[in-house]
């Protein structure tokens, strides 16, 4: 069995209600439900929250929400590890095995169906045990660095570094928006980073992850051009 999950807890510190903020007149989470829910690759689309509220607005747009999470799963210390685990034993107990699990941050609503379809083919191309979304780095890593306690910039960028830069070569981040993975990995997702692991490259205007106001205003008029 395929599933996807979509991991909504209802607190957020810096942007209170943030998963289910309107968002071009949806709430946040619907995008990721609906993205997944129209690639027609999962036998379940299931929600994890802590949040009647949030549990209401997802069975709306289709996801199925099996119960919600226990206030152990509810913290801040709650880790996504935690939380997939839980949800893949509920499923395992009322529906069957599970074979692959795609995990699909409700902050990163600007990962299309299309998205989610193109990383499942490379998952099943390359015969791999997990997929990881990525994005080119939005400035060159070469010219970043730390700072001293006096803020000096003495040996901030290397000499070799110190050209124009397109010349520097590219890096990538994880971007947050879509993680594909077997069922060995329940239980220790740390692990997922390993042999037979691959990046899906996604680009920057579809790699947002929302945890801020300017996020959300950024993803507000990606989403207005579109």
């Amino acid at each position: 069995m395929k599933i996807a999950i979509i991991p909504a807890r209802g607190g957020s510190q810096r942007l209170p209600g943030k998963n289910i903020k309107n968002l071009s007149g949806k709430p946040m989470i619907a995008w990721s439900i609906e993205a997944a829910l129209n690639s027609t690759l999962f036998d379940l689309v299931l929600v994890s929250t802590d949040c009647q509220q949030i549990s209401d607005i997802a069975e709306h747009y289709g996801a199925i929400v099996p119960c919600l999470r226990p206030a152990g799963l509810a913290s801040d210390t709650a880790t996504t590890n935690d939380v997939i685990s839980h949800m893949v034993d509920i499923v395992e107990a009322r529906w069957g095995d599970v074979d692959t699990i795609t995990l699909l941050q409700p902050t990163s609503p600007l990962r299309t169906t299309l998205n989610i379809v193109e990383a499942h083919a490379l998952y099943e191309e390359m015969d791999a045990l997990s997929v990881i979304s990525v994005c080119e780095m939005e400035h060159p890593v070469q010219l970043c660095n730390k700072l001293p306690a006096d803020r000096s910039m003495s040996g901030f960028i290397q000499e070799k570094y110190n050209v124009r830069s397109q010349e520097l070569e590219s890096h990538y981040r994880i971007n947050g928006a879509i993680y594909i993975f077997d069922r060995a990995f329940v239980g220790s997702l740390t692990t997922i980073y390993g042999d037979k692991s691959y990046a899906y490259i996604m680009r920057q205007d579809e790699s947002v992850d929302i945890d801020s106001m300017l996020d959300f205003d950024i993803a507000e008029i990606i989403m207005t051009r579109r």
